[in-house]
């Protein structure tokens, strides 16, 4: 009877190791990728076909860990950042902003005003890329810097295409998903208007937000009009260049 080596077994069929902890885990992040809206514990075990009692601590422990973001109010789990940034450690956001920096370049040279590419962070917002206005006048966002999702324009547009639309303003993230966009004022700054344009990945949901902070002074050599089409066409090519 010949003995199997290098953990393959005979026949070229490598071992079967049961690891149901693990099976679960991974069950559980597969059923949530795909979902473009938050799950119950309740929704995940019948996803994963399990009970919620097989779950919980599984659950638990990915939220403790933060693969899982756990909304407070609705008690919904959903995706984190945690793996996206695991894959790209060595250089974290890499791909996202590689296939950002050229267009988002191009739409500040072309509209005079800056621009600001951010993603969701568990509960913030956080700027991960930005291209400065080339006029003298101009308004600027740090990289790294974090904002309150419920507070801001690009938040709005993050939770309406990402799932994680708050309890009681489903309306307002539909209505935003129908047009594609916002265009508002600024939560802070009420001379700055906010044109927030999703970026969306491969499963249809956005991955990021393209934010152009519009300031309507006499240094704006370009109407809120072509900004909006500059910014829609920006938003298009990053997400082409992610491969969507």
């Amino acid at each position: 009877m010949s003995a199997s080596t290098d953990g393959v077994e005979p026949g070229g069929k490598g071992p079967e190791y049961a690891v149901p902890a693990l099976d679960k885990a991974l069950d559980i992040l597969e059923v949530l990728a795909g979902r473009l809206e938050g799950m119950s514990q309740v929704e995940i075990a019948a996803a994963v076909e399990r009970s919620p009692s097989q779950i919980f601590r599984v659950l638990t422990t990915l939220e403790r860990r933060g693969y899982l973001f756990r909304e407070r109010q609705t008690g919904l789990y959903s995706l984190s950042l945690r793996l996206f940034d695991l894959a790209h450690r060595q250089e974290p956001l890499r791909a996202l902003t590689a296939a950002a920096l050229a267009p988002m370049r191009r739409l500040a040279d072309e509209t005079g005003q800056s621009c600001n590419l951010s993603v969701l962070d568990v509960d913030r917002v956080r700027v991960v890329a930005q291209a400065e206005s080339p006029a003298d006048f101009g308004f600027r966002v740090r990289v790294g810097a974090t904002f309150s999702v419920e507070e801001t324009a690009t938040g709005a547009v993050l939770r309406a295409f990402g799932g994680r639309a708050a309890e009681g303003d489903g309306g307002v993230a539909a209505g935003i998903r129908e047009r594609g966009f916002l265009e508002r004022a600024d939560a802070v700054r009420g001379s700055i208007t906010d044109v927030v344009f999703p970026v969306l990945g491969a499963s249809g949901g956005a991955v990021a937000a393209l934010t152009v902070p519009y300031v309507a002074t006499s240094y704006s050599a370009v109407p809120a009009e072509q900004v909006r089409e500059a910014a829609a066409r920006a938003a298009a090519e990053i997400s082409a260049g992610l491969g969507v």
